[in-house]
């Protein structure tokens, strides 16, 4: 399998596992020091345990819940087969205490080959354009 198809195999997992509501799942297809700038959070997250205790308060103060994930308008750029750059517009329907919600997002998520697979290292989540 070529690097273009592992690292599409490797953001579909995730994108997969956010859409299904399977967050240890999720959070395993990031590396331990990957970090994430979210527009709907003031600060970046410096690590994936930031981003999970961020999660988990989610849950228990807003009723957070991700429904589904559809992820379109992939790109995927490979830089020396070690790093790749996936990006996708990103449609999600989640729940939480005020009702569910539809949200169009843009994402950039940066991909380390760590010798066996692809794992990713940098997640930037914006709003759509439209």
């Amino acid at each position: 399998m070529n690097s273009i198809e592992s690292v599409r195999n490797a953001a579909n997992a995730l994108v997969n596992h956010f859409g299904s509501g399977s967050v240890t799942q999720y959070f395993s297809c990031f590396s331990a020091d990957a970090d994430f700038i979210l527009y709907t959070h003031p600060q970046r997250l410096r690590s994936r345990a930031e981003y999970e205790e961020l999660w988990q308060s989610w849950e228990q103060e807003f009723g957070f819940k991700v429904n589904s994930c559809k992820s379109t308008n992939q790109s995927i750029r490979i830089i020396e087969d070690k790093l790749a750059i996936f990006t996708h517009d990103v449609t999600t329907s989640i729940t939480n205490n005020a009702g569910s919600e539809i949200l169009n997002e843009r994402e950039t998520i940066v991909f380390m080959h760590d010798g066996n697979s692809w794992i990713a290292i940098h997640e930037h989540l914006s709003p759509s354009a439209t």
